[in-house]
């Protein structure tokens, strides 16, 4: 059996998980989320801790115990704490400021950029150089990031751009006569 479908699922106070013959939903403080269940794993709910086993010896069976239990243990700590990428502007004149569900973003283009979120992911400016996008669905949370980060990603000379918080950009020696 996979080494991650192992380890079972604590499910914290104030999460309610609910589990039909086709899917596995999550309710929590922060809202509900829902994830399709697969013929060849059998998810079982031991008093507040979530297990999950493969129905046969097959290798799909065995990736897809790994892979479902990842996925709900995202939806668990989605619902719960919720899921949140920061990533900040450098270079001058980059700026960035919410105004509702859009993300308003001076790059160093002729235009503005307007990045509009989908439902369910909220972003915040603190400070005109950081953004903090924030939701309950770690990939949709991930790929928002991922697209704004795409608009001006870090150059390797100066290393302007958008870039995440934590992120290392190895700068690049200029051609010298």
């Amino acid at each position: 059996m996979s080494r991650v479908a192992k380890m079972p699922i604590a499910v914290p106070a104030g999460a309610d998980v609910a589990i039909t013959a086709a899917a596995i939903t999550v309710k929590g403080p922060l809202g509900t989320m829902t994830q399709a269940l697969n013929g060849l794993v059998k998810v079982e709910n031991n008093n507040g801790t979530l297990s999950f086993d493969v129905v046969d010896d097959s290798r799909e069976s065995n990736a897809m115990s790994g892979t479902l239990r990842a996925l709900v243990n995202n939806m668990v700590t989605g619902v719960t704490k919720g899921f949140e990428k920061k990533l900040s502007l450098v270079g001058v004149g980059y700026k960035a400021q919410a105004a509702g569900d859009k993300l308003n973003l001076s790059l160093g283009f002729s235009h503005p950029v307007v990045h509009s979120m989908p439902a369910g992911v909220t972003c915040a400016t603190p400070t005109p150089t950081e953004i903090i996008i924030k939701g309950i669905d770690r990939q949709q949370v991930g790929q928002v990031a991922a697209e704004v980060r795409a608009y001006r990603s870090p150059e390797p000379y100066k290393g302007k751009g958008v870039r995440y918080v934590d992120e290392v950009v190895k700068l690049k020696e200029t051609k010298k006569k």
